[in-house]
């Protein structure tokens, strides 16, 4: 009997520790994942153009001086590094390992950002901005940038959570969402980057006629199941359509980070936190792949 409930005992610590391994790597190992995105209406000279994603953070830390997360930031050579909402998180005070990724980040790349539905329910969001705009972070909430690569240019334009949240009140968030983008980029209608927190908007994004857009929130649906996809993601509801890698509608492409950190669900299964590394490429076709 002795030797039985030691057997017990020790099967039980076992799964405990095995259990407790399988919590920490889910929810600890950081992965890259690498795109190619082709489009014969790229300029020539952004053909290689690297982009590196960070979305949902929520103020996550990984490692002393968040330097697991900037190393593989690094790792990527990014030739800019588009944020996409969720930096912070509403139920955690002081934003310490956000402020210490974006002073790693900013040595890296040219940074852009757009607030996420965090930045706006904290009611810190201008705190944020500020903040970000300091350390040399441009912010784009509902705005655009034109980049310049030798005599060619993109248009970077984002779209702020502000302005999601209120297409999300009326049934068709077209009434809002899509005449602001229309006013954002009025006098841009070269090839279009937008930056957007919510990746449910894309019919809006599509009607738009934005080129690539980038995009988090959904945690890459937080539960994973193969040949299933994710369990659950907000904005979406119970088995989601819109959580990781590449969506196409139209003539408009949408990237959709997993994101690295955790909000109201402390746990990720088989999803692991991601950065993604996107490299723009000039084609005859619009494609998508992963590397």
């Amino acid at each position: 009997m002795r030797r039985k409930t030691a057997c017990a005992c020790l099967a039980a610590g076992f799964l405990t520790a095995a259990a407790g391994a399988a919590y920490y790597l889910e929810n600890n190992d950081l992965c890259t994942t690498q795109l190619y995105y082709q489009d014969d209406k790229l300029p020539a000279a952004f053909d290689g153009f690297r982009i590196a994603q960070v979305a949902d953070l929520h103020d996550k830390r990984f490692g002393p001086g968040q330097e697991r997360l900037l190393s593989a930031l690094r790792a990527a050579k990014p030739d800019c590094i588009v944020m996409t909402g969720d930096l912070i998180d509403r139920r955690r005070k002081g934003g310490r390992s956000a402020a210490e990724f974006i002073r790693g980040a900013v040595k890296i790349a040219p940074v852009y950002f757009v607030t996420g539905n965090h930045e706006n329910w904290s009611g810190k969001a201008e705190e944020v901005k500020h903040f970000l705009a300091e350390k040399g972070v441009i912010v784009l909430d509902d705005r655009c940038e034109t980049l310049a690569r030798g005599n060619d240019s993109i248009t970077l334009a984002g779209v702020s959570d502000e302005t999601c949240q209120q297409a999300e009140k009326r049934r068709d968030g077209r009434d809002v969402l899509f005449p602001a983008l229309g006013r954002l980029l009025e006098e841009n209608r070269g090839f279009t980057i937008l930056l957007a927190h919510h990746p449910e908007r894309i019919v809006t994004y599509a009607q738009a006629g934005i080129d690539l857009v980038f995009c988090g929130h959904a945690h890459g649906g937080q539960f994973r199941l193969p040949g299933i996809g994710g369990l659950y993601a907000p904005g979406q509801g119970v088995f989601p359509k819109y959580t990781a890698g590449m969506y196409t509608m139209d003539a408009t492409t949408m990237i959709v980070s997993r994101g690295l950190g955790n909000s109201l669900f402390p746990l990720r299964l088989n999803n692991f936190p991601e950065l993604v590394a996107v490299t723009l490429k000039k084609g005859a076709s619009l494609t998508c792949e992963e590397a």
